[in-house]
């Protein structure tokens, strides 16, 4: 009897873990650029609306690229990033291709920018060549340990991909290198354990992915121990600090290994960055957690 009434709560549990993967979560952050030598004043800067999806792997992904579009089709949105992880097999490369498409309907007025991250790596060197290539033929920017500098309300941002440190792809000085000094800098990237490495480079907000907030967050996401230091300074997910500067963690759209969640949540995150309008506005870190309250920044969670 006690086997039963066990493995009944067992399959409880699962059935519960999947429909998890199906409530996605939309979170809106309010980043104000710092006051830095290369942006003495930012109080003239027009707020930049910023589409954040990570992690979509595409043979566990129960979040439909329409759902997406219909979320934010009432938003005007400057930029979409894609910070990585889209597939894990090269026969769903033209699956993964089709979802950014539709995702790219939203039309973001500065278009849309993808790194890759380690389950991208995954496939043979033809294959990543062939899913750049889709993607650039949708007239998404793919970048490389590369930066593109865009012009927002006449102000340049540049927008710099620093490619996969878990997969030891990360080149920061190739990616920095030759970014102007002046203007706002977005760094996109797919492993956030990068940013203990950056204290030397200098950005305004950087966008990663790749915990998955735990995915299986119970009792605690032990196995993400073995996935650098970050997870052991409890950043798994959600908006930090780190020498002074804000970075934020998707939890991803898929999943990986099994299509379930448990204390996590399919997301997406519109992120939102303004001019210091005054001297009393700023940023303070998160305190490490995985929840941000009002003072930490401007936080709407639907």
């Amino acid at each position: 009897m006690t086997w039963i009434l066990l493995a009944v709560a067992v399959a409880l549990l699962l059935i519960r873990a999947y429909r998890n993967t199906f409530d996605v979560h939309t979170q809106a952050v309010t980043i104000p650029l710092q006051k830095s030598t290369r942006m003495k004043d930012t109080s003239s800067w027009e707020p930049l609306s910023v589409l954040h999806l990570s992690d979509l792997h595409m043979e566990n992904l129960s979040v439909d690229a329409d759902q997406v579009v219909s979320k934010f089709s009432a938003q005007p949105l400057d930029l979409i990033a894609i910070t990585g992880d889209l597939l894990d097999r090269q026969k769903n490369i033209p699956k993964a291709v089709d979802y950014v498409r539709t995702i790219m309907s939203l039309q973001p007025a500065l278009g849309t920018y993808v790194v890759f991250g380690n389950h991208d790596y995954v496939l043979k060197a033809f294959k990543l060549r062939e899913l750049k290539k889709s993607l650039e033929q949708l007239g998404c920017r793919v970048l490389i340990n590369e930066h593109v500098t865009v012009y927002h309300h006449g102000q340049p941002l540049h927008i710099i991909g620093v490619d996969d440190f878990a997969t030891r792809r990360s080149e920061l000085e190739k990616s920095f290198q030759h970014v102007p000094e002046t203007g706002a800098r977005l760094v996109l990237t797919h492993d956030p354990n990068i940013v203990l490495q950056m204290k030397d480079y200098a950005y305004d907000y950087l966008l990663s992915g790749h915990f998955h907030g735990g995915q299986i967050h119970w009792p605690r996401p032990f196995h993400l121990a073995k996935m650098g230091k970050l997870p052991k300074l409890n950043m798994v997910k959600g908006l930090h600090e780190m020498d002074g500067r804000p970075f934020y963690i998707s939890e991803g759209l898929g999943q990986t290994g099994v299509n379930i969640r448990l204390r996590s949540r399919p997301e997406l995150t519109l992120h939102t960055l303004v001019g210091a309008t005054s001297p009393a506005t700023h940023y303070e870190p998160a305190a490490f957690t995985s929840s941000l309250s009002e003072s930490a920044a401007t936080l709407v969670i639907e």
